[in-house]
C-alpha cells in the first residue's frame, strides 16, 4: 500500500537504510522507486532530523579541576572535559554528550526539568540517548524566539527533550521578549503561561545556557530583540553575560536593565530556589559570563572543559587579589 504521509515514507526508507542495513537499490526495488529518488530521501531524512547521529567520543574528565572547581565556587558538581586538541565544534559536541550521561544518571521517573534555549543545551538534549526513558515532565523556561533560530529555541529543546524522556511538554506560548514591560505583564497574567511558568518554577532540574554579549553570537541581537548599540550599551554599564534572558555582572549581582521586565520566563531568583540547576558553556570568550553565572549562586552543576576550567580559576585568583 503506498504511504501517504511524507514523514512516515521518510522514517521507513532510513529505517531500512540504517537499522535494516538494505542497499538503496534494495530498498528502491521494495518500495517501487528510483534508486536516485531513495537518495534523495535519505538526505531528506537527515535534513529533518528524522535521522539523528551521536558520536559516542570518549569523554575523559579532568578529577582534579573538577574537585577545585568545586570548592572554589561552591558547586555540588563540576564536569571538565578534557578537551585536548579538539576544534570547539568537537570539543562542544562532546560537552554535550557529558552533561547528556550526567542527566540520565540523575533524572527520576515523575520528576519536571525545565529547559533555556542555548546551543549548548541543545548539544546536551541532541546527546541523550534516544534508549533512555524517566518519564520526565519538561517545561518550556523561555518565550519562544523567531522561526529562523528555531532549531534553538526553547520550545523545540523543550518538545525534543520531553520526546527523548517519555514525558509531557508544557509549552511557553509567548514570545522570548515582550514589545514592552507592560505588554510582558498581560502575557504573564495568561493562564497558560502561568500554568508554564508555574511548573518551570517548581521544576526539579534546570538546564541552561550561558550568554556572553559579543553582538556576533547574542540570540537577542540575532532575533532582532535588541540592537547591538544596546547591547554595547549593557557591556560598558558592567553586563557580562546572561541566562534565561536576564543580564548580571561579573560579581554575580543582577544587571539593573529595563530589558528584564519586557522576558517572558522564569527568573533568576526563582531559578535559584531550585533544587538542581545545571549549565553547561566552554570557551575563552565565555570566560567572565560563566564567573559571573557562578557567583550569582544559581549554579548547582557546571559542565565545561578543562581551558575553560583553567581560566575561570585563574580569574577568580586575579578578582580575589583585586578585592
Amino acid at each position: 500500500m503506498p504511504i501517504s504521509d511524507p514523514s512516515e515514507l521518510l522514517a521507513q526508507i532510513a529505517s531500512l537504510y540504517y537499522e535494516e542495513e538494505l542497499t538503496q537499490d534494495e530498498i528502491a526495488t521494495q518500495l517501487g522507486l528510483s534508486r536516485v529518488k531513495v537518495q534523495r530521501l535519505l538526505k531528506q531524512a537527515r535534513e529533518e532530523q528524522i535521522v539523528q547521529f551521536t558520536i559516542n567520543w570518549p569523554l575523559e574528565r579532568d578529577a582534579g579541576l573538577e574537585r577545585t572547581l568545586q570548592e572554589t565556587f561552591g558547586l555540588s558538581k563540576a564536569l571538565v572535559l578534557t578537551a585536548g586538541a579538539q576544534n570547539r565544534l568537537h570539543a562542544l559536541h562532546r560537552l554535550g554528550q557529558l552533561g547528556a550521561r550526567y542527566l540520565e544518571q540523575t533524572l527520576k521517573d515523575g520528576m519536571t526539568m525545565t529547559v533555556c534555549l542555548g546551543r549548548s543545551t541543545y548539544e546536551v538534549i541532541h546527546a541523550i540517548r534516544p534508549g533512555f526513558r524517566a518519564q520526565v515532565n519538561v517545561a518550556q523556561a523561555m518565550g519562544s524566539l523567531p522561526f529562523a533560530l528555531q532549531e534553538l529555541d526553547s520550545a523545540a529543546l523543550a518538545r525534543q527533550l520531553a520526546h527523548k524522556l517519555g514525558g509531557a511538554v508544557l509549552y511557553l506560548s509567548s514570545p522570548l521578549m515582550a514589545d514592552s514591560a507592560e505588554a510582558a505583564a498581560i502575557l504573564r497574567q495568561q493562564r497558560d503561561i502561568q500554568r508554564t511558568l508555574q511548573a518551570a518554577r517548581t521544576a526539579d532540574i534546570a538546564l541552561l545556557g550561558i550568554g556572553n554579549l559579543d553582538p556576533a553570537a547574542s540570540g537577542f541581537v540575532n532575533a532582532g530583540f535588541l540592537s547591538v548599540e544596546a547591547l554595547a550599551a549593557l557591556v560598558a554599564t558592567g553586563a557580562v553575560g546572561e541566562m534565561a534572558g536576564q543580564f548580571y555582572r561579573l560579581d554575580g549581582t543582577p544587571h539593573p536593565s529595563p530589558y528584564t521586565e519586557r522576558v517572558i520566563g522564569i527568573r533568576l531568583a526563582e531559578l535559584k530556589q531550585l533544587p538542581l540547576t545545571m549549565a553547561v558553556a566552554m570557551g575563552e570568550a565565555k570566560v567572565q559570563a560563566i564567573f559571573g553565572a557562578l557567583r550569582t549562586g544559581i549554579l548547582n552543576v557546571l559542565c565545561t572543559d578543562d581551558q575553560t576550567a583553567s581560566a575561570l580559576l585563574h580569574l577568580h585568583q586575579q578578582t580575589t587579589y583585586t578585592e
